[in-house]
């Protein structure tokens, strides 16, 4: 078989790329590793940007999105029992965040793909990349029914994740990569439970962070600050339930967290993640394959789809004209957007945790959050990295 594309991965990044680059006529194929409804039924994040939003829209992908989304422009911090607001919205240009969860996201984009008669293979394992310095490198797997499968191609997108084979098909020492640790994890809780508020939740407490963010009408997703090295069944419902009460509590307010079944309790560490360049050869990396950010910010997914919309641009001018200027510059265009993400998710972490190892520390992120409810100016800057530049 002959592709243009062989996109791996068949997350945010893999499937926008893949209908960004069908509806250019460029042919491609997309590989995946997981079944359709593991991929369509995964809970992940949840909110875009107004910039990601606007482009799925000019492609005609945004459709049921626009409908059932819910659209914020508001967040609420919580600092000592006390709150204020953010009309972040309000602050910058009236753009508003979408609350989406990103498997309907997937499942959007999986339905419009084929629905082109895109082609996608799931469930596929053993995915070896070759000859990514050739003009023609190839791809294979096995396929679901355990055949072996190659396809040559023009161009490889490594959208596999962290954990994928594209960026490990890279030699040793092209890549500069840049790592940070935290030094904080939170218990990521979903919840069969309607929304609390109607803003997203940030609060700081002398216990840790707490945070509630919003999924759907009946289910909500809540984080807790731990202490590094917790197992996810180290606690138990009632001590979940206990302790964001606790952490999102306001003094004189009838404010009230409602509860409801835990359907998931997972560890995630805060770190982050980046490797320079994004491309190497034929093979061009997007989203989580190349860059890693905490979920402070909401920044994953939006980052993710930027990449995208970038390499779909380069190849479609490459298609369409022959240049290469665009793929040339891929990794410097993407990258410039990342390292402002990851500059404003660090600012961000250092603002609502608590460091219980330095109370120093701990005052200076009540200093940020008290600053933050009385400057203007500095709600205004916050307003426009938090909606997305």
């Amino acid at each position: 078989m002959k592709r243009a594309v062989a996109v791996v991965g068949a997350g945010p990044a893999g499937l926008t790329l893949a209908n960004l680059i069908q509806q250019s006529g460029i042919d491609c194929v997309v590989l995946e590793r997981a079944s359709r409804t593991h991929v369509e039924t995964r809970p992940r994040a949840g909110v875009l940007e107004h910039r990601s939003v606007t482009m799925l829209e000019s492609f005609g992908l945004a459709d049921r999105l626009l409908m059932e989304a819910d659209r914020h422009g508001t967040c609420e911090f919580r600092v000592n029992g006390q709150a204020f607001q953010v009309a972040y919205s309000d602050l910058y240009e009236g753009q508003n965040h979408y609350v989406y969860p990103q498997q309907e996201v997937v499942k959007d984009l999986i339905a419009a793909f084929l629905d082109g008669g895109g082609d996608i293979r799931f469930s596929v394992s053993d995915v070896e990349l070759r000859d990514l310095t050739c003009s023609s490198p190839s791809v294979a797997w096995t396929s679901a029914d355990g055949r072996r499968e190659e396809i040559s191609c023009d161009f490889v997108a490594g959208c596999d994740g962290f954990h994928g084979v594209c960026r490990p098909s890279i030699p040793d020492g092209v890549l500069t990569e840049f790592s940070h640790h935290h030094g904080i994890e939170w218990l990521a809780i979903l919840a069969e439970a309607p929304p609390s508020t109607k803003a997203i939740i940030y609060a700081l407490h002398e216990d840790g962070f707490a945070g509630h963010m919003l999924r759907s009408p009946t289910i909500s997703r809540f984080y807790l600050q731990v202490p590094v090295g917790t197992k996810a069944s180290d606690w138990s419902d009632e001590q979940v339930w206990e302790a964001l009460h606790k952490r999102f509590a306001l003094h004189g307010s009838t404010w009230s967290l409602t509860e409801g079944k835990i359907v998931e309790k997972r560890i995630l560490d805060m770190r982050s993640h980046v490797v320079e360049p994004m491309s190497y050869g034929r093979l061009y990396l997007l989203g989580d394959a190349a860059h890693i950010i905490t979920p402070v910010g909401a920044k994953g997914m939006n980052l993710a789809m930027n990449d995208a919309a970038t390499l779909s641009r380069a190849l479609t001018e490459y298609y369409a004209t022959g240049s290469e200027t665009g793929l040339k510059t891929y990794s410097d265009d993407c990258l410039r957007r990342v390292w402002r993400a990851q500059e404003f998710s660090q600012w961000m972490v250092n603002m609502i945790h608590t460091d219980v190892s330095s109370p120093f520390f701990g005052r200076l992120a009540q200093a940020r959050l008290e600053h933050l409810a009385e400057s203007p100016a500095y709600r205004a800057s916050f307003a426009e990295n938090y909606v997305g530049p």
